[in-house]
């Protein structure tokens, strides 16, 4: 089974959290999910190299790879391939950006995080924002 190495940011601006919506793709179960921005590393990459360069390339967002955050590690099995992501916090100086690959998003404060329709390998990083906070 393949195995994906990605990292996904937790964007923060003035205790909001930035939730973007995937399009349609090739895995339905995660068609129209929502997801916290990021993607794969590659060859050479540490997690946060690759998360900078995603986010930039996605979103025209420019996070210094030193103001980002670890938060935490997620493996999950997905029927087609498995993932680990691991997941940055990453504070934002406004709350512009250019939405290049998702078709929607949502400024989120964390208690109503639930009420969004999670892709599976997220759901555990929206749980450990609600136990542990900010």
């Amino acid at each position: 089974m393949k195995h994906l190495e990605v990292s996904a940011a937790i964007l923060i601006y003035k205790d909001y959290l930035l939730c973007t919506q995937r399009g349609e793709g090739k895995y339905k179960y995660v068609s129209f999910k929502y997801e916290f921005p990021g993607g794969k590393i590659e060859p050479g990459e540490s997690p946060k190299e690759a998360l900078r360069r995603e986010l930039f390339e996605e979103m025209d967002v420019d996070i210094r790879t030193e103001d980002m955050q670890f938060f935490y590690t997620v493996n999950h099995k997905y029927p087609d391939f498995e993932v680990t992501m691991h997941s940055f916090i990453c504070p934002m100086k406004s709350d512009a950006f250019n939405l290049k690959e998702h078709i929607d998003y949502k400024w989120m404060n964390i208690d109503n995080l639930d009420s969004l329709d999670w892709a599976p390998a997220d759901i555990p990083i929206v749980r450990e924002l609600k136990k542990k906070g900010l």
